[in-house]
């Protein structure tokens, strides 16, 4: 095992998959080594056992230094998948007869699915993926709760792996069995966030939000189906971030579509405020091998010019051969990109801001960004929310915003260009600024004498933001 040095820091989000090559206190610690400050626990594999100790390993890692750390927990969704293959793997050649069934143990003649309902969804003539494409299928037809197919491309399928059929009319509720019992587990085990797969519109947020009950974390909408294409406006309103998984979204549209259908996602995230994960096979070469190949170094940079919150690592850190490896060539591509790409990137949203908050804070983005001796931005926050539309600003200078609650420092690692740090509750504004200057100095993070802009709330404890000050580091608040 060879972990690598520190990584440069970068703006852009790194989010890692946790699985059987990282479950040790050593490669998570590696991780965050090499950039990581979210990570995913995958509720689609593993045992119950498997994810507290994922969450534990998390947890232990963040104890052992003075950087928030956080665990996103993603729920299975409304996914058909594969039953016992035999053999398995199996391996499907084009012609092959094939039958997809309720039941019964698996052959070369067919298996079963984890949804009985299949054949009621499908029609003559549909096409069925599976493994995220690896194999197509053709119906050819129905007989009762079967679905006979014909393989029209070979290749290798193993047990468990998805079947995607025509999510409109797949009968499945949004919020199945399985994820009812992953969320409870989830919140019993105290995650930061819940990422719902297969969202298909604003009233399947809804549905798992109420499920919550008094124990709400914020939502990430996996936007990985058409209907949820055709309805991202009414998602985005309810939505606490998004994540365009192109997975399953690939396999459902046509792939010359997806470039140009990720750059419209992230451009109506931004544009809504919201916090957008760019997801799936960034670096899936490098599962076998310890460099990414040349598209995709380009396919990571573009995320990130394209104003991506987070990256996300899959199979690259849950089951790759150089996870810490994979980790770091993201984060070197992310921090390379933000220091020289700055004439690439995608223009900002136009200024639209109506609220207090929001207005002060893209003044304070402003004005970082055109004053030259602003090293940093430096805000007060006890919701999160501050912080949140400083990211959505994207300014020239960090961002370390000071935050008492626990929970809501370890969500805030989702926002792009925010350090999230431990602060106490201050008895007034003056207090506030003396917990800002004192905790910029104390960690290093500017030296006195150089200028920073602060935001926050004046008096202390107002809701909205409303202050914007220069601060030189160093000198007395009053």
């Amino acid at each position: 095992m060879s972990i690598p040095g520190p990584s440069l820091t970068a703006r852009t989000k790194l989010l890692c998959t946790l699985g059987p090559a990282t479950n040790t206190p050593a490669f998570v610690r590696g991780l965050v080594t090499a950039g990581a400050s979210i990570f995913r626990v995958n509720f689609s594999h593993g045992t119950p056992d498997d994810h507290a100790r994922a969450v534990g390993l998390v947890r232990d890692a963040e104890a052992e230094g003075d950087r928030a750390l956080a665990v996103l927990a993603d729920l299975p969704g409304p996914k058909v998948r594969l039953g016992a293959m035999d053999p398995d793997p199996f391996r499907f050649a084009p012609g092959q007869p094939f039958e997809l069934r309720p039941g019964g143990s698996g052959s070369e003649h067919g298996t079963s699915t984890t949804y009985p309902g299949l054949a009621e969804d499908l029609r003559q003539g549909d096409r069925v993926l599976l493994a995220d494409g690896a194999v197509e299928l053709l119906v050819t037809g129905i007989d009762g709760a079967t679905v006979r197919t014909e393989c029209v491309r070979g290749g290798t399928v193993r047990s468990g792996q998805g079947v995607n059929v025509p999510a409109e009319r797949l009968g499945l509720p949004a919020v199945t069995e399985r994820d009812r019992e992953g969320l409870a587990r989830a919140l019993d085990l105290g995650v930061d966030l819940v990422a719902q797969s297969f969202v298909r519109g604003a009233d399947d947020l809804h549905e798992l939000r109420t499920l919550m009950g008094d124990r709400v974390v914020p939502i990430v909408a996996k936007i990985e189906t058409k209907p949820a294409i055709e309805h991202i406006g009414s998602i985005l309103e309810v939505t606490d971030a998004l994540m365009v998984a192109r997975g399953d979204l690939g396999v459902e549209l046509p792939m010359e579509q997806i470039p140009l259908l990720q750059k419209d996602l992230l451009r109506a995230a931004r544009a809504a405020s919201r916090p957008v994960i760019v997801a799936t096979q960034m670096l899936e070469s490098m599962i076998r091998a310890p460099r990414p190949t040349r598209a995709e170094a380009t396919d990571v940079a573009n995320a990130v010019l394209d104003g991506a919150d987070a990256i996300m690592l899959s199979g690259e850190t849950a089951i790759g051969e150089y996870p810490f490896e994979a980790a770091a060539a993201a984060a070197k591509i992310a921090t390379a990109v933000e220091a020289r790409g700055r004439d690439y990137r995608a223009a900002q949203p136009d200024c639209r801001h109506t609220g207090e908050a929001a207005a002060v804070a893209h003044a304070v983005a402003a004005v970082a960004t055109n004053e030259p001796e602003v090293v940093a931005i430096t805000c007060y926050t006890e919701t999160g929310r501050t912080a949140r539309l400083l990211s959505a600003e994207r300014p020239a200078s960090p961002i370390y915003a000071f935050i008492p609650d626990e929970q809501v420092r370890r969500v805030n690692t989702l926002n792009w260009g925010v350090t999230p740090l431990a602060a106490e509750r201050p008895e007034d504004t003056d207090a506030m600024i003396a917990l800002m200057d004192e905790g910029l100095r104390r960690r290093s993070l500017v030296a006195p004498g150089e200028i920073v802009v602060m935001a926050a709330s004046s008096p202390a404890g107002r809701t909205t933001t409303n202050m914007l000050k220069l601060h030189q580091v160093g000198s007395p608040v009053r």
